[in-house]
């Protein structure tokens, strides 16, 4: 088991991530824009933007975890593959994930990019489902990270990154229909999901999948992620980034949005996994649904998109580290066991 692991971008989600690690045993050290005191653990400042100081702080660690802003994941990547250090990020960016994949041919320790939500557990928990048919016909992902005391036209809170959100709502999502891989505009496809009675709507986004099209292809006939929001988010959200044109200038977008919408306390996630397929010969269809809020961590209250995050990027690095998961190259997120990933002292939040 290595023990020592840097994590890079201690905003509330790395900072999490840092300390949930550390409760698991291991040796972490975390870095920031500015040195920071008093989160208990090891805190130092780093330029993200330097490579001989990016590659200095990874020499002294096994493995580093990147919770910085998406497009800042590769730069690092790329020096951690170099070094030869096993890498951890929690990006939904296709592109970023695409040049990590590259890379895996040639890495001397494992590559694990997309280990948050969606991508991340949402695709572990799909494929747990799969693996129990025969033969699949559809495989539907859905996630929901929402305030629960929603207001206004939007219904939303930015309590996870906001140029993440716009990224995911701006770019091309890759889906399986009719056997085929293929891309389909974000913002599209609007369906009505219901949980315990309360109604929300699903559109396409992008990222959510993963590498799960690549890894589905030719054995399910539709296969689509699509995030959930209150009613009429989806829609305002369209005006806004195509009526608007507010796509084409994505840094205002996320300054705009980010004031109109900041982050709130009492938030809720929800995930949603549906499998089609047949077992035995019959028709079957297995669900995960589940409803995940805000819990205690070292003695602190975090919002539920949060730890639910952390934990899942936290877990993944605990699977690598007592070898449950391959050593070097890449590793997809469906690749992981559902039930090894609940067994570990992080995978352990999810059981509830």
């Amino acid at each position: 088991m290595f023990k020592q692991v840097a994590v890079l971008g201690l905003g509330k989600v790395g900072t999490l991530v840092a300390l949930l690690l550390k409760e698991a045993g291991f040796e972490v050290t975390g870095y920031d824009q500015q040195e920071r005191k008093g989160l208990g653990f090891t805190a130092k400042a780093l330029d993200t933007r330097d490579e001989k100081a990016v590659g200095d702080a990874l020499g002294k660690v096994d493995a580093l975890v990147s919770c910085l802003p998406y497009h800042l994941n590769l730069p690092i990547a790329k020096i951690a593959h170099k070094l030869g250090k096993h890498y951890f990020d929690l990006t939904e960016d296709v592109p970023t994930t695409q040049a990590i994949q590259a890379m895996s041919s040639t890495a001397k320790a494992a590559l694990v990019p997309q280990c948050g939500l969606a991508p991340g557990i949402i695709g572990i928990i799909g494929a747990s489902l799969a693996r129990q048919f025969d033969t699949l016909d559809t495989i539907h992902l859905r996630v929901g990270a929402l305030p629960r005391h929603p207001t206004g036209e939007l219904g939303y809170a930015f309590n996870w990154s906001a140029e993440g959100v716009v990224n995911e709502y701006i770019n091309a999502c890759e889906v399986i229909q009719q056997g085929r891989k293929m891309e389909v505009p974000a913002l599209e496809q609007f369906e009505t999901i219901r949980i315990e009675g309360l109604s929300l709507e699903a559109f396409t986004t992008s990222g959510g999948l993963g590498t799960m099209c690549e890894t589905y292809l030719g054995r399910v006939r539709e296969l689509n992620y699509k995030s959930m929001r209150y009613p009429g988010h989806g829609r305002m959200m369209k005006f806004l980034l195509e009526e608007l044109n507010l796509a084409s200038d994505r840094e205002f977008a996320v300054k705009l949005l980010t004031k109109a919408k900041p982050p709130v306390e009492e938030d809720v996630v929800y995930l949603h996994a549906a499998v089609n397929g047949t077992i035995n010969g019959q028709s079957a269809r297995k669900e995960f649904v589940n409803a995940y809020t805000p819990v205690e961590v070292n003695g602190q209250e975090w919002r539920a998109i949060s730890w639910t995050t952390a934990a899942s990027v936290a877990a993944v690095v605990e699977l690598v580290a007592k070898g449950k998961l391959p050593q070097k190259g890449f590793v997809r997120q469906e690749d992981i066991l559902l039930d090894d990933f609940l067994a570990t002292k992080n995978g352990r939040y999810y059981k509830g």
